[in-house]
């Protein structure tokens, strides 16, 4: 596979995830919750603080997939190997790590003004544990194509 045609996959993959999370966030939520909302009414006034919450975590998502969305470019261009692409890997690192953050503390307020139950601050702890290889796996990533990128301009140099 080239990397024209790495590329084109790579933009077509973060397209649906993209589509496919807008579903989640502005279908599938909303749908569920009013159904909960409908079924328990005891929780209808949970609805929107919880909507806005859920919310609130799409953003630094959104922002990852535009500096995949970049990187995939780089690629495109036959520059995998570089600086650009290392920084979005380390800003895409910390956008997932600000939103594990986001999501375990949003869910632990929630409980605290009594909003949840201590069984869904548990169960938020696998995305949690998701995000956070994510973080890791994009910043062990952006470490090695540093090191790519330094050793191709060293080569660059002897040539």
């Amino acid at each position: 596979m080239n990397q024209k045609n790495l590329s084109l996959w790579l933009k077509l993959i973060i397209i649906g995830m993209a589509v496919c999370g807008l579903g989640v966030y502005f279908y599938f939520l909303p749908v569920m919750g009013k159904s909960l909302a409908q079924a328990q009414p005891e929780f209808a006034g949970c609805y929107y603080p919880w909507l806005i919450f859920l919310w609130a975590t799409a953003l630094p998502c959104y922002a990852a997939l535009f500096f995949c969305w970049k990187t995939a470019v780089q690629i495109g261009r036959d520059n995998a190997f570089s600086e650009t692409n290392a920084k979005n890997l380390k800003i895409i690192s910390q956008l997932a790590q600000a939103d594990v953050c986001l999501f375990f503390i949003g869910n632990a307020v929630l409980l605290v003004i009594n909003m949840s139950h201590p069984g869904v601050l548990l169960a938020s702890l696998l995305i949690d544990f998701a995000g956070i290889a994510i973080a890791v796996a994009a910043n062990a990533l952006s470490c090695l194509i540093q090191n790519a990128a330094h050793i191709k301009a060293e080569n660059a140099e002897i040539i």
